[in-house]
């Protein structure tokens, strides 16, 4: 194997470690490499915090003079929550730079290269760059087109149901699916259900690791008319983590006013669409503001139906279960209108499938 990847994958596993902690900051791993032999490595641990290089240089220490810096992402040349890397890489004494995609922020991007190269330093860019943008895709998304990166996320039946004709949902995949959802909840800052789920099933929300360990996200809830019970499960949890009610302006003042009261819980009003219903892009403007930049929907087929409508999915996950409704009158994974003609469907690109325990897991992109 080339030793360029060799290390540069060394560095992306190390990024991964930042999972669900470094947000809105993208993942980055760093490898200091010396004589074929690593004597610095670090990863980005939590925003606000000392950058991979940093830590990778710091542990290479006197070593790092003359050696190779692997890094998965363009090292920052702008003062922010921390200084510049380009500055301590120049004083380390490194010789050369590999890392593997540009940083995508218009602002800054190419200046740390440019810094680097002006210094001596030898730059090598682009490799891993795939498997780089896909591991911060969030980060892209967000620094890119300043709204919140969507995943839909569907458990079904191999007939496309979320749930029998009674509303019954749990449950339609095995544990190792549901394992697989409660690792994704920790990566992403929010997650979103509509109010009927809040209705039906009345969920925590929480993120629950076999190893006990995650954080819980921010719960959105799409309630247009404010009807979500004041006992919710979703509005009583002895942890911090914030709940935000997305509702119309025209809704009953006390309830808001006391919802309001709870601790922890926002409340948004926002103009609905002509179909009475919260409007999507307006959502994601302001949830965006809040500093939100992935959301997980976990909605029933109305709430699915209007993300998918409005085109803003980024990516669907598809969990698919071995089983059978057997009849027509269960809970669709999309409520709405679909394409009168197969030309006009919409076909997933870049999709990859893979068995999740007892389940089929197909992720894609429109």
């Amino acid at each position: 194997m080339d030793k360029d990847i060799y290390y540069m994958e060394k560095a992306l596993t190390l990024a991964r470690k930042g999972v669900g902690y470094t947000s809105p900051n993208p993942m980055v791993g760093a490898v200091v490499v010396r004589d074929d032999k690593i004597v610095g490595e670090g990863h980005h641990r939590y925003y606000g915090g000392p950058h991979a290089e940093v830590y990778a240089l710091e542990e290479a220490g006197e070593k790092a003079f003359g050696s190779t810096l692997y890094v998965n992402l363009e090292p920052c040349s702008h003062y922010g929550k921390t200084p510049p890397c380009v500055f301590k890489i120049i004083e380390s004494g490194v010789k050369r730079v590999v890392i593997s995609m540009v940083d995508p922020n218009p602002r800054v991007s190419g200046k740390g290269i440019e810094m680097l190269k002006k210094a001596g330093i030898e730059v090598t860019v682009g490799v891993l760059e795939e498997k780089a943008r896909n591991l911060n895709e969030v980060f892209i998304k967000n620094i890119t087109n300043r709204m919140p990166f969507v995943y839909l996320k569907m458990a079904q039946t191999l007939d496309g149901y979320l749930a029998t004709s009674s509303g019954d949902s749990r449950w339609v995949t095995g544990k190792k699916a549901r394992q697989y959802v409660h690792r994704l909840r920790h990566r992403v800052d929010a997650i979103l259900v509509g109010i009927g789920t809040v209705l039906k099933d009345d969920p925590r929300l929480t993120t629950r690791l076999s190893d006990g360990k995650g954080k819980d996200s921010i719960k959105i809830v799409l309630d247009s008319k404010l009807k979500i019970p004041l006992t919710a499960n979703i509005l009583n949890q002895e942890n911090d983590a914030p709940v935000i009610i997305v509702c119309g302006h025209r809704v009953d003042s006390h309830k808001k006013k006391s919802l309001k009261q709870l601790k922890s819980v926002e409340v948004l009003s926002l103009d609905l669409n002509e179909y009475g219903q919260i409007p999507i892009k307006e959502l994601l403007i302001n949830l965006n503001k809040k500093g939100i930049s992935s959301l997980l929907v976990e909605g029933g087929g109305r709430v699915n139906y209007s993300f998918l409508k409005e085109g803003f999915v980024d990516k669907m996950l598809f969990f698919i279960a071995p089983k059978l409704l057997g009849g027509s009158d269960g809970v669709s994974v999309f409520d709405g209108k679909g394409a009168e003609v197969m030309a006009k469907v919409k076909k997933l690109k870049k999709y990859k499938i893979e068995e999740i325990g007892e389940d089929i897991l197909i992720t894609g992109t429109l």
